[in-house]
């Protein structure tokens, strides 16, 4: 090959070797072929490969639970004395709790608040003897003070199967509010705060908006749907919604609108 001298001031010229191969295939080809194959091979030489950009993924939303601080619960203990207590079958659970059923007891309302323990412990005698019954129905209760108590034996934290609304017992949870709240009776604020708490953190472990609907399946005929059948009903419901009562009675079912918003508040939503 020729070789080209570098003169003062000149121009740096880059030197393209071209590898043995391409000049034995460049002797054997006609003049122009020649040029087209020197031309690729100096310029694909000395080039740095490129790697395709990728355009980054977005990134999922990622859902909100809403969820609501566990509020004060007095353990059974507190009511149900060795006296009282009986044997019974261990606790059976559902998966989850996606709907409550506010109940009332039907006793005095003129209670005095440190009087509660007495009165849930002449509620479980009655269901438990009478009805015969394996424990009290209610998972919880709520006095006119607003302290609520833990009823049906289980864990409060867990999904226990209640005895509180024939037919929908299961992924339900029960709260029944001490006294007798027909028309014209006062409602305490203290006790339907305590209730929406109460809802807002049983509800939110399962991330159930206390404002919606749930599709629950009844399973006994003598509920106000035949057994077998899906039931849309408040998440946040009155007795009376899913078996024929008057339970809670009219006055505390008028407040429930108030308390399902409230429960809402205090998740977030």
């Amino acid at each position: 090959m020729r070789v080209l001298r570098r003169t003062p001031g000149a121009r740096r010229r880059r030197r393209v070797r071209i590898p043995r191969p391409a000049l034995l295939i460049l002797a054997c080809l006609p003049g122009l072929a020649a040029v087209l194959v020197l031309a690729l091979c100096a310029n694909g030489i000395g080039r740095k490969a490129t790697t395709a950009v990728r355009r980054p993924v977005a990134a999922r939303p990622v859902a909100v639970q809403h969820t609501a601080a566990r509020p004060r619960i007095v353990p059974r203990s507190a009511w149900l004395d060795a006296l009282s207590r009986h044997a019974q079958p261990p606790p059976r659970y559902d998966d989850k709790v996606v709907a409550v059923f506010v109940h009332h007891t039907d006793s005095p309302n003129g209670y005095d608040c440190a009087d509660a323990p007495r009165i849930i412990r002449y509620l479980y005698a009655g269901q438990t003897g009478v009805r015969d019954w394996d424990d009290i129905g209610y998972n919880f209760l709520v006095d006119r003070c607003g302290t609520i108590y833990e009823g049906r034996a289980g864990g409060v934290d867990r999904a226990v199967t209640g005895a509180h609304t024939q037919g929908f017992n299961h992924r339900t949870t029960g709260i029944a509010a001490i006294g007798t709240f027909t028309s014209g009776m006062a409602v305490p604020r203290a006790m339907t705060d305590a209730i929406a708490a109460l809802a807002a953190w049983k509800l939110g472990l399962a991330d159930v908006d206390p404002r919606a609907k749930a599709h629950l399946v009844s399973s006994n005929n003598l509920s106000r749907y035949a057994a077998g059948t899906t039931a849309t009903l408040p998440a946040l419901a009155g007795h009376k919604d899913g078996y024929m009562t008057s339970c809670p009675g009219a006055a505390l079912l008028a407040r429930l609108p108030e308390v399902r918003e409230r429960a809402a508040r205090l998740q977030g939503r």
